[in-house]
């Protein structure tokens, strides 16, 4: 038996007792790709100006190996991306890998996420410091990046799914960062510290998106699920669960800020039916038996905007599944 498949029993053991012992109460259905046994290694040569290494780059689909300065997309019907981006600003091409294989002690390949800071030295001259954190979600990047303005809009968040699941379930291990500050660090400011420590992240939210004439892509959230995780873990986590809520949560006593609509000056982005990426606005809550039409789901080294994150933080997880 394989990891995934312990985890899964386990998994669905504990919610058949939890429920009374029905065999029919609980489904388990891993999200492809979400055991993060296959990846894929690029090797991409940075610009000479920033030195001329080259450098590894990963993401998560069959495996392959490319050389070369490639753009990506992803492959082989993986619906995942992650913050590992190739990025050709002006001609100059610059990586950054915060999302890397693993293995687990028990068998197995997690992702690994983590908060560094990329230096960027032009010339031998110029330094830059830019501080980025490890996130995958389902979606997909635009790749090369042509600027570091409104990174949401480089990433169209989300995948079309019409199902109705109970819960998240994945294995996670944290690290949590040494510093009771965040840090921001965007490579043309002096690096600041800012109030508040760190967290990781896990969310998964069901949308219900429209489009008008124009192209403007609109949003209900229907069903939620998201956690933050402050303090370090003494190991694996193995089949946890996150409850999915369904309609407006705003009066529950569960809720937490974190976990409202998505302000429009954050929003995430989608590709419409012209091929442009523009904004999802999230204009209310979904009533509990709106149709869904698209799934989110993100994991995260840290909970902060860009550029903003809690230094040395870790964060490993695994065999993600929805639950039913």
């Amino acid at each position: 038996m394989n990891k995934l498949q312990k985890t899964l029993l386990s998994a669905g053991l504990i919610w058949v007792s939890l429920l009374g012992g029905s065999l029919s109460a609980q489904q388990v259905e891993p999200i492809a790709f979400g055991d993060f046994e296959r990846w894929v290694t690029r090797e991409i040569k940075e610009s000479i100006l920033l030195g001329g290494k080259t450098k590894t780059v990963y993401a998560i689909a069959p495996t392959q190996h490319i050389k070369g300065n490639e753009t990506y997309r992803n492959m082989g019907g993986s619906p995942w991306a992650s913050s590992n981006v190739m990025a050709n600003i002006m001609g100059i091409i610059k990586t950054s890998n915060t999302v890397r294989p693993e293995k687990r002690e028990d068998g197995g390949t997690c992702a690994r996420m983590e908060t560094v800071i990329e230096d960027c030295c032009v010339l031998g001259m110029v330094n830059l410091h830019v501080l980025v954190s490890g996130s995958i979600f389902l979606g997909e990047i635009d790749e090369p990046i042509r600027s570091t303005n409104s990174p949401y809009s480089k990433m169209e968040m989300g995948i079309p799914f019409t199902k109705r699941p109970a819960r998240l379930i994945f294995d996670y291990k944290y690290k949590a960062s040494p510093d009771n500050f965040r840090t921001q660090s965007t490579g043309f400011s002096p690096r600041k510290k800012l109030p508040g420590k760190d967290n990781a992240e896990v969310y998964i939210l069901l949308q219900h998106r429209w489009e008008d004439a124009d192209g403007n892509v609109y949003a209900h959230r229907v069903g939620t699920g998201r956690e933050r995780y402050e303090n370090s873990t003494s190991g694996w986590v193995n089949g946890h669960s996150i409850p999915i809520h369904y309609g407006d949560i705003t009066g529950k006593p569960f809720y937490k800020s974190y976990m409202g609509l998505i302000p429009e000056e954050s929003a995430y982005y989608c590709r419409n039916s012209k091929g442009k990426l523009v904004p999802v606005i999230e204009v209310g809550w979904g009533k509990p038996d709106e149709a869904v039409t698209h799934m989110l789901v993100m994991a995260s080294a840290t909970c902060g905007t860009a550029y903003v994150g809690g230094l040395g933080s870790v964060f490993w997880i695994d065999n993600i599944a929805l639950g039913y």
